[in-house]
């Protein structure tokens, strides 16, 4: 088994910044997903997530490492449910209706067919161990 060589300060800073504009993403996501004109709800941010998420997710695998392309994912997945349930103070900014599974279907699930392919990739690239 090999050990990966350790992150530049590029690597890093890129990672950093990704994991930055994630948080971001999701917040904003969250924030406009309730948003209506007048009578009819219009999920935009559903496309913008869908769009986004696994957009950041294949970024990392090629501007950081693809074995750190689940950063994003989580860091994603995390914030949508740690703002979204407990929202600022204390309030539930997680809609509950069919908007808010949308969002996290239409987001979570490309990353994570990305991230599948990404991680299949790197796999692939190495040699086979033993055992």
């Amino acid at each position: 088994m090999t050990v990966p060589e350790p992150l530049t300060w590029e690597q890093r800073l890129f990672l950093l910044l990704l994991a930055f504009d994630t948080v971001l993403l999701a917040v904003l996501e969250l924030f406009f997903l309730p948003l209506r004109i007048g009578v009819v709800p219009l999920p935009v941010t559903v496309v913008v997530g869908a769009v986004t998420t696994p957009w950041l997710v294949s970024t990392t695998a090629k501007l950081v490492r693809p074995g750190l392309s689940w950063v994003p994912l989580v860091v994603w997945v995390v914030v949508v449910f740690g703002v979204g349930l407990l929202g600022p103070g204390g309030d539930l900014v997680l809609i509950q209706d069919w908007r808010a599974l949308v969002l996290l279907g239409a987001s979570a699930l490309p990353g994570a067919l990305v991230l599948g392919g990404g991680l299949g990739r790197a796999a692939a690239g190495r040699s086979p161990g033993r055992g």
